[in-house]
């Protein structure tokens, strides 16, 4: 009788030894506000496991909330139990130190605007970068959640220059599922593709854009909320006569008045700026009515106060 095959029994469990990282098992966002947040929910949703940074305790805990709340909706809406919740909730770490981003394939910047001027300072964001890649392996991918800022620039000082890249998430758009990926002029393919991947691996659509000031869905937004702003002034309809015909006639999910209000009209003015700088052309200077709303600090939601009135906890006061 021959003797039997002994083989350790851990190369079919489920032990860490058998098992195989898979790219973007763990994936990291610098800066979880609004934008940030959407990131981190939807990455988690996905699987992924999800370290996210914030400068101190309280910023961590609002965070944790912002998240919570996303995902309470969805049980609200029955796509999510509360089990599921607990696990996605499981999968997110929130952090102060950059070291904790060690083993993750790859890291967004998404750090806040400044309430009071709209803006993110591109010193700021290439700090970022200069701390990521101090704790990143030369192969992960950092990558700016740009709208504006060119990622060239961003990336401009770095040593790895190749595995930089922009993406645009329309984190404002309820159940938006496209990103806009740019490339910087460094960008390899290889990094490119990986971020097809990504895309794919958290159901959503991509575009492959070049780098431009506003890429295509900013560009497109905010000349259709200029031209809106114009007709208010000119009396030809009112805010929700405008809002519905967008909704109702052309399908889209909300009005252009409700996404400025959700955008924030603080930072809307100021891509507009950026953009009117940029490219000289009148259709991006800023319409007056947004630069007084602007002035009397009506920002939209997190004001409670825009073109439309939100509750304290950002719903619409009809």
């Amino acid at each position: 009788m021959a003797d039997p095959i002994i083989e350790p029994i851990e190369r079919y469990g489920l032990s860490k030894r058998s098992r195989r990282r898979t790219l973007f098992s763990r994936i990291g966002v610098v800066g979880c506000g609004k934008e940030g947040s959407v990131i981190a929910t939807t990455a988690a949703l996905n699987g992924m496991e999800v370290v996210f940074l914030e400068p101190s305790e309280d910023r961590i805990e609002n965070a944790y909330g912002r998240i919570e709340r996303k995902l309470d909706k969805k049980i609200e809406n029955w796509g999510l139990t509360q089990n599921e919740k607990k696990a996605i909730i499981s999968r997110i770490q929130g952090t102060s130190n950059y070291d904790d981003f060690r083993g993750c394939d790859f890291v967004i910047e998404a750090i806040r605007y400044d309430e009071n001027t709209g803006e993110r300072r591109v010193a700021q964001r290439k700090e970022v970068f200069r701390q990521l890649e101090k704790v990143l392996s030369p192969k992960a991918i950092i990558a700016s959640n740009v709208s504006t800022v060119v990622v060239t620039e961003l990336a401009s000082e770095m040593e790895h220059q190749e595995r930089c890249i922009g993406i645009h998430f329309l984190s404002n758009t309820p159940g938006s599922q496209i990103i806009e990926i740019v490339p910087g002029l460094s960008t390899t393919e290889e990094t490119v593709q990986k971020m097809h991947m990504f895309a794919k691996l958290i159901n959503h659509e991509y575009v492959t854009v070049m780098e431009s000031s506003g890429l295509v869905a900013i560009r497109m937004f905010l000349i259709q909320l200029n031209e809106a702003c114009g007709m208010l002034m000119e009396g030809i309809a009112t805010i929700e006569d405008i809002d519905r015909v967008l909704t109702i006639g052309f399908g889209h999910r909300i009005g252009v008045f409700r996404l400025a209000d959700q955008m924030g009209i603080e930072k809307i003015v100021k891509l507009l700026e950026n953009m009117y700088e940029e490219y000289g052309s009148l259709k991006y200077k800023p319409s007056p009515l947004l630069l007084r709303m602007y002035r009397a600090k009506h920002f939209g939601v997190s004001k409670n106060r825009g073109f439309y009135s939100y509750d304290e906890l950002g719903n619409l006061i009809k």
